[in-house]
């Protein structure tokens, strides 16, 4: 303290000082000149020091590391150690990172490996602990989570609280063991995360009197309005599938601004690349009319005080030297970024070294029982059918009631159905032989299949195809790299990516990924014909997830998410 204290009041020199650029007031909601002075990892102060090092900002603006209040990284199909190369050029210095997804494969051991693999990073991730191994008990996963295994690693240093808690009834209906997970939050000062798309009156009221703080589900502004009126914060969300910013920012305004965060959700490694993380949320938001200083402190300051993060968010004296210098206040194209006061990248290039992490306790994870084409018979018992509807733009789906032909045999074929897919789950954690078929409408495949072990939240087997032939070709490749996504087409192998760890995660950097990923997505539009309105992979890996409405489908069949129930094909 005596060093910093001395730094400040000008007796010592600062470590660095920025020169040249306004900087970003958020307490105050202004610009004031600079220059800024850092040292010791920490924000000194604003005026003239001597320093041991300068930096020119040349006109920019400096501003604090942004934060990403929501973000799975496994769902980037990268590590942490990848997923921090690609997003500190974009200006993120801090994610909040739910690991639900390595989880609900893994385990503990799966949260470990996201705590390990975080270590030591220039980016700072801190870990909610997942609320909902299984999501709902109407799947299988690999692995199920009680508040007694959570409390393994409460009190770890990265923690922050319970993550997103998908399963709103039990909350609402006062399950024992979903309440045990919250008090377990509460008990620790911390807060848990929510996930509620759809609750309104007394379930809404009931859901936040449970102490959920925050909610990333909100699609539209009254929902949006519902949720900060319970006193929770919405973050609003821009991944690859769900875009919900340019609608929520409608309902931002003066007086509720400081309730509203910025998240990413899930987004992929090519469009953090190309088009940027949370410094893309604050550009959109820009465009659609909200203040710059208004946005740039609902991606810094608001954050770090909804979790808790009291050194962070702001430029001012004692707060963490998080600090990003941006061209302007319109586009936000990042010159340089400083982490705990270390220039860490520099016009778009890192500065350091970030080494992988790998880990066998998450490795070998698709254990499948023998799968064979009598398995992907649907039957059907009338002309009328009960199908998943894809919706563009998000992970909604509707639950529509369509005409279906069968076949000779009375089991559904999809080339005897134009516009439709079928659609099968298969449990791949124990080799259960679990496995269940359904109608897909809007998915738009033709002569072929995908099948990916990314499924959220269980993560078991999805595949899509309009014959039974590659589907069962498509696991079995799939199952055969240890996971990933894998394109068949007439009968060949047309793309794929491993995804070794967790049948999630590649072990390769991102630009690797991304390039297959893009090349993946643009086989599947160009090949396999899925509907240009849709992004083909992100859609398929959320039709499984039956907290999202309105029809999804398990391992255990087709359900209902509008009554939490199964559900049959055939009406």
């Amino acid at each position: 303290m005596k060093q910093l204290i001395d730094m400040a009041a000008g007796r010592t020199p600062v470590d660095t000082l920025i020169i040249n650029c306004q900087v970003v007031d958020v307490f105050n909601q202004r610009l004031v000149d600079g220059p800024l002075a850092l040292g010791l990892g920490k924000v000194i102060g604003i005026g003239q020091y001597e320093a041991k090092e300068v930096i020119d900002a040349q006109g920019g603006i400096v501003m604090p590391g942004l934060i990403d209040s929501h973000v799975h990284i496994e769902s980037s199909s990268i590590t942490p150690p990848q997923f921090a190369r690609i997003v500190l050029p974009h200006g993120t210095t801090t994610v909040i990172a739910d690991p639900h997804e390595i989880a609900n494969v893994c385990g503990l051991d799966g949260i470990r490996y996201m705590l390990d693999a975080s270590k030591d990073l220039p980016l700072n991730v801190k870990i909610m602990l997942p609320s909902c191994v299984p999501a709902t008990p109407f799947e299988a996963a690999g692995a199920k989570l009680m508040a007694e295994d959570l409390a393994e690693l409460i009190s770890h240093p990265d923690v922050l609280g319970v993550g997103e808690v998908m399963d709103f009834p039990a909350v609402i209906n006062c399950d024992e063991a979903m309440l045990a997970k919250l008090k377990l939050a509460h008990d620790y000062g911390y807060i848990a995360d929510g996930h509620s798309p759809g609750l309104k009156g007394k379930d809404l009221q009931a859901y936040a009197m449970s102490g959920i703080k925050t909610d990333h589900e909100c699609s539209s502004v009254d929902d949006m309005l519902a949720r900060i009126q319970m006193g929770m914060y919405v973050q609003i969300r821009e991944g690859s599938a769900c875009k919900d910013l340019v609608e929520l920012v409608k309902g931002v305004n003066a007086g509720n601004a400081r309730r509203c965060l910025f998240c990413t959700d899930d987004r992929e490694p090519k469009d953090i690349i190309n088009g940027g993380h949370i410094n893309k949320n604050l550009r959109l938001a820009v465009e659609e009319g909200i203040d710059p200083i208004t946005g740039i402190t609902i991606g810094s300051l608001n954050a770090a005080e909804c979790y808790g993060l009291k050194k962070k968010g702001a430029l001012a004296p004692g707060y963490d030297a998080d600090v990003v210098i941006v061209e302007d206040l319109i586009l936000f194209n990042v010159r340089r970024v400083i982490c705990a006061g270390r220039e860490v990248v520099r016009n778009g290039e890192l500065m350091v070294d970030i080494q992988d992490y790998h880990c066998s306790s998450v490795l070998n994870t698709v254990n499948l029982a023998p799968i064979s084409l009598e398995d992907f018979k649907l039957p059907l018992t009338s002309e009328k059918a009960r199908a998943i509807g894809v919706l563009p733009g998000g992970v909604l789906t509707q639950a529509l009631e369509v005409r279906v032909l069968s076949d000779k045999h009375g089991l559904f074929d999809p080339k005897l159905n134009s516009g439709l897919n079928k659609l099968a789950v298969i449990e791949r954690h124990k080799a259960s032989g679990n496995m269940s078929m359904a109608v897909l409408a809007d998915y738009g495949l033709t002569n072929g299949a995908i099948a990916t072990t990314v499924s959220h939240d269980s993560h078991n087997i999805v595949v899509v195809g309009d014959n039974d032939e590659d589907m069962l070709k498509a696991v079995k490749q799939v199952e055969s790299i240890g996971g990933g996504f894998v394109l068949i087409h007439n009968g060949e192998v047309i793309g794929e990516l491993p995804l070794p760890i967790g049948g999630l995660m590649s072990d390769q950097n991102a630009e690797s990924v991304a390039k297959t990923m893009g090349e993946l997505l643009e086989k599947a539009r160009s090949a396999l014909k899925v509907n240009a309105d849709i992004q083909p992979i992100m859609t398929l890996v959320f039709m499984s997830l039956p907290v999202i409405p309105e029809l999804k489908l398990t391992s255990n069949g087709l359900f209902d998410v509008r009554s939490f129930s199964f559900t049959e094909t055939s009406i």
